[in-house]
């Protein structure tokens, strides 16, 4: 008789003692803490057949976006033993295939009929919320969790995650109060959730509520900055307040002692070092040649890669502040490389990330109009390259200072705005209302 998991599902090959690290890995990953990857050694080592410790280590490495992970990730799964498998099992095998092959719409869709049949797989579960994430989908990021929402009660075992990931969805769909709520309810029930704490750190990003989000950073950073492998992207956040208020001293401290403090070569730590270097440049600051060609040099040898436009946009934002014209061509090389070609990254290539990024070189060589031609239709359906609201706004003040530059008034006031109803206290968004008014004035 197989064993089953904490949320009743059943699982092949395991003993009771790789369950138990096998539910120690999935507890790790719902909050973003400790070493998943260990647990799910000694599951393995316990129970060398367990289909669903290999399929979690594939899942994991997987999850960072990075083609540098597909090789190992499909070495766990060659491990699995097909003739035992459940069928819920051989599903997860084939979306982890999927997401390895760049079919990510194929994979959401594994996901989503997992859950279908079995409501409380909490993996498929995450695993489906961070691929909606990499694809921009607002809806399911709320929804996806909501059709699981009746399965579920508040003693199911990582009732928290489900709760801090709904609150992610719900922010991502505009519903701030809602999202807010559940978000703190989620930290709650588990301090150590990540997932939801940045939940709530994007409501107060998105609404403007520096001085709420700073103290909701600062009161809780014993929570989400000691061993959790998406501190990286909370500082980030803790950043972007400081960077709304114009305290740029300390926007380049969180960058030097925390963001770029152990130089990571995670990718999606390496997002959030570029992001934020480029909105410093963005704002005419200089942040110096050093921390460009630190950033630069890791996102180097991603450049031939092409495996998620919403990475390449990012490094390269990298080699053009480092002022590395070698890295700019090989990196837009890829690009089209990849927007010629089939499948989901194609499209993301070719509707966004493409156009972004010759945007970003059109804005690093002075050429303002062409940046604005380039990311005034983008802008509408940038969600389908990935990534947050918070993470995108990237492309609207790209944008928005291209048209200052390049003196397209109307277009600045217009923008400015936009954000003003968003953020009304926001001193750029001031600057740039300002600015727009004094040259109609003049």
């Amino acid at each position: 008789m197989l064993l089953k998991d904490a949320r009743g599902d059943a699982v092949s090959g395991a003993t009771a003692e790789a369950l138990d690290a096998f539910e120690s890995a999935l507890a790790g990953f719902q909050c973003y803490a400790g070493n998943p990857l260990e647990h799910l050694d000694r599951a393995v080592a316990a129970a060398p057949d367990f289909t669903m410790a290999h399929v979690m280590r594939a899942h994991l490495l997987l999850a960072g976006s990075e083609a540098a992970a597909i090789s190992p990730a499909r070495d766990s799964l060659a491990k699995v033993r097909p003739a035992a498998m459940t069928d819920r099992e051989r599903m997860h095998v084939t979306a982890a295939n999927d997401l390895a092959d760049g079919r990510f719409d194929a994979a959401a869709e594994h996901f989503e009929n997992i859950l279908l049949a079995h409501p409380r797989d909490a993996l498929a579960l995450q695993m489906g919320h961070l691929i909606d994430f990499y694809r921009g989908d607002s809806r399911n990021l709320r929804d996806r969790v909501v059709r699981v929402l009746p399965a579920w009660t508040s003693t199911t075992p990582g009732y928290h995650a489900l709760q801090g990931m709904l609150a992610f969805g719900l922010e991502e769909c505009g519903d701030y109060a809602s999202a807010e709520e559940i978000g703190r309810r989620a930290c709650d029930l588990n301090p150590r959730d990540a997932w939801a704490h940045h939940a709530v750190s994007h409501v107060l990003e998105m609404r403007g509520r520096t001085e709420d989000g700073i103290s909701w950073m600062r009161t809780r950073e014993t929570h989400w900055s000691v061993d959790n492998f998406f501190a990286i992207h909370n500082w980030w956040h803790l950043a972007l307040y400081h960077l709304d208020r114009d305290e740029i001293a300390e926007v380049l401290k969180i960058y030097d002692e925390r963001v770029r403090a152990t130089t990571s070569v995670v990718v999606l730590d390496m997002v959030d070092a570029a992001a934020m270097l480029w909105r410093l440049h963005l704002r005419g600051i200089d942040v110096g040649a050093a921390r460009w060609r630190e950033i630069a040099e890791v996102w180097a040898p991603l450049a031939d890669d092409g495996f998620y436009s919403f990475n390449d946009v990012h490094g390269m934002a990298t080699f053009l502040g480092a002022g590395r014209d070698d890295l700019v061509e090989r990196q837009l090389s890829t690009l089209r490389r990849v927007a010629g070609s089939q499948g989901c990254n194609a499209a993301m290539t070719r509707e966004v990330g493409l156009p972004v990024a010759e945007a970003m070189v059109a804005f690093a060589r002075g050429k303002f109009d062409r940046t604005v031609d380039l990311l005034r239709p983008v802008r509408n359906f940038a969600n389908r390259f990935g990534g947050s609201h918070a993470q995108r706004d990237l492309v609207d003040l790209t944008l928005i200072e291209a048209a200052k530059r390049g003196g397209q008034v109307s277009l600045v006031r217009a923008l400015a705005a936009e954000r003003l109803r968003a953020k009304p206290q926001s001193p750029i968004a001031l600057r740039y209302l300002g600015f727009a008014n004094e040259r109609r004035a003049a």
